[in-house]
């Protein structure tokens, strides 16, 4: 009733100047229509006008929600406003908007409210928060925070509190009824009995409470309510034996499988190793280095290649540049890139007489022989070629007989001197000490030179086994037949989310033993295409039979390969259509692959994918 009681209000005059005063603030907004009265020459109210900001409104920044605010009291106000006939003042806290009218600039939504503005005769002025105390009360006055009742209800009326009683701790009691408690159970603690066990091992470790945790987690959920005798040992198997733990977990604990070296040669350029170096700038016509490196001398030759070539092509520069100089080996170690997998290099190998030593899958230590000269290689070429990487073919031989020169870690000696028994000359005042009398002599010192080089050799061998095992634990022993979980990390799987896919996958089987740290596996599907052999630290044993059948199920209908999806996890523009990731039931993540949509046939698992990838976004 004070509002519309005099003092308080006053009858506008449209022949008197009108102050509008405005203010914004989260929430709302508010504005006073005032004019100086003629009796007392006082500011007296007119109108109030208040409003509650939108959602969309909210998101304004505070110099829009300011602006705002003028143009809604100038649209409440506009019958008194727009034919006033003296120029009105608009009072606000927000001093930028003193220049608004004169901007240069301004954007879509401002623009259209300055036209609306043009209908109006009017200046802005400033006016400082601390007096613009009117219509900050009615922007506020919406505000739910304020003035709350401390005694509201934290939960609802119809919510009552009480005490949970889980599902397994009435299952052991129930099968506490048929079971006497035993004397030394602690007290404050349930007895399991042998028959519920298995369902309190389940809670503590598989439920969404914990979350599938190791021993100590799980020990620490079961401790708190539930105890039997057995209790730790128990937890410790079942948690071992969880198939989900196996496949989600990554290992913290050292590789596995103790470093077995290579047998050491007992003659200069028997037992080789090769490799390619690619990534380089074309030089002379050439983009690619073949390393062969002879494992008993440590000397190289780095031949420039145009291209990668192929198994043939590999063959004839073996043959140009290494076997008519050196000999033929008995022994070729190499990765296993497709030169050195293909049957010509095995038939080329076995009419030469040497045997192909390949490296196991994702295990590249194997030939690191070559690995290691190349990365001498590419220390060397960066060396000499840093003001023009494009002349590295140019530097090559200098890179060759730099390495060939120079005396290797591991025997003591150059890799001339392993390989001819003596020093080639730098200088002319040396070749006196070069020269040999005899035949004879010369045999006798590359014999001791090649024995030197092979003692050296092994002490440099058992060295490096010492150092390597000291960061590796001794693998399980495996056999054929025995079923393996094998690591992901450098498998080809399509995975939606590399993050969140699991660290192992499997079971596989064991087909053979190749060596103590090297198995054969029986792959399957997508699998096969990746070779079969690991090392020991690529696998680990299943400790029990997994929860999925080890046997994928077979197709709903042989004639026409029709499987069973179990949903589908992403999908991709092809062509004109679509393509959707797959998930097959019964089958692992290796076995997911992208199909069109037209292969699809119950469509509502395309409706379910589209669904679920909508309702984030609507509840948000």
């Amino acid at each position: 009733m004070l509002f519309t009681s005099a003092p308080i209000l006053i009858t506008p005059d449209p022949e008197r100047q009108f102050i509008v005063e405005v203010d914004a603030s989260e929430i709302g907004i508010g504005a006073v229509l005032s004019q100086r009265s003629s009796q007392d020459d006082k500011v007296h109210p007119c109108a109030f006008y208040s409003h509650r900001l939108s959602p969309a409104e909210r998101n304004y920044d505070v110099g829009n929600r300011e602006l705002l605010a003028i143009r809604l009291a100038l649209g409440e106000w506009r019958h008194w406003l727009e034919g006033a006939s003296v120029p009105f003042i608009v009072w606000t806290d927000h001093r930028n908007l003193e220049y608004i009218r004169s901007a240069k600039r301004l954007n879509a939504r401002q623009a259209r409210w300055a036209l609306f503005f043009d209908r109006f005769d009017f200046s802005i002025s400033f006016r400082p928060g601390s007096k613009n105390l009117k219509p900050d009360a009615l922007s506020r006055q919406f505000d739910s925070s304020e003035g709350a009742s401390t005694d509201e209800r934290i939960l609802p009326q119809h919510c009552v509190v009480g005490a949970a009683v889980w599902g397994v701790e009435q299952a052991v009691r129930r099968a506490l009824s048929h079971t006497a408690r035993p004397p030394r159970a602690p007290e404050g603690t349930l007895f399991v009995p042998e028959a519920a066990r298995s369902t309190v091992l389940r809670w503590g470790h598989s439920s969404k409470l914990v979350a599938h945790p190791g021993v100590r987690g799980t020990l620490a959920a079961i401790r708190q309510r539930f105890w039997w005798p057995t209790r730790e040992r128990d937890i410790r198997r079942f948690v071992a034996s969880c198939s989900i733990c196996a496949q989600t977990k990554s290992s913290n604990n050292p590789p596995a499988g103790l470093l077995r070296p290579l047998p050491v040669p007992s003659l200069p350029w028997s037992h080789i190793a090769l490799d390619f170096v690619t990534g380089l700038p074309p030089s002379s016509g050439n983009t690619v280095i073949l390393t062969v490196v002879d494992r008993f001398s440590k000397a190289a030759h780095f031949i420039p290649l145009p291209k990668l070539p192929s198994a043939q092509e590999t063959a004839q520069i073996m043959v140009d540049h290494v076997f008519k100089i050196h000999g033929l080996p008995s022994d070729i170690v190499s990765d296993r890139g497709p030169q050195f997998t293909s049957l010509f290099w095995r038939e080329f190998c076995r009419q030469i007489g040497a045997s192909p030593s390949l490296s196991s899958g994702f295990h590249p230590q194997t030939n690191g022989q070559a690995e290691r000269t190349n990365q001498i290689l590419g220390r060397m070429l960066r060396s000499l070629t840093s003001q023009n990487p494009a002349s590295w073919c140019e530097q090559l031989p200098w890179a060759e007989y730099a390495h060939n020169s120079l005396p290797s870690s591991a025997t003591g000696l150059s890799p001339f001197e392993g390989c001819l028994g003596f020093q080639p000359p730098v200088f002319s005042a040396q070749e006196s000490q070069a020269s040999v009398p005899s035949v004879e002599a010369f045999i006798q010192r590359c014999k001791r030179t090649w024995r030197r080089v092979r003692s050296a050799l092994c002490q440099t061998r058992e060295r490096t086994r010492r150092a390597a095992n000291r960061r590796r634990v001794r693998s399980p022993r495996y056999f054929c037949g025995q079923r393996v979980w094998l690591s992901t990390r450098n498998l080809p799987i399509q995975e939606t989310s590399r993050k969140l896919m699991p660290r192992f996958i499997g079971p596989f089987s064991i087909v053979k033993v190749i060596s103590p740290v090297a198995v054969k596996l029986r792959l399957s599907g997508q699998m096969r295409r990746v070779h079969p052999v690991f090392h020991v630290s690529c696998i680990k044993p299943v400790i029990r039979a997994p929860a999925r059948p080890s046997v994928p199920p077979p197709p709903i209908d042989e004639g026409a390969s029709i499987y069973r999806v179990r949903r589908l996890l992403d999908v991709r523009p092809r062509g004109r259509g679509h393509q959707f990731l797959v998930d097959w039931e019964g089958y692992g993540p290796e076995e997911r692959r992208w199909i069109p949509a037209r292969d699809v046939l119950d469509r509502s698992l395309i409706d379910d994918f589209y669904r679920s990838r909508q309702a984030p976004s609507s509840s948000a």
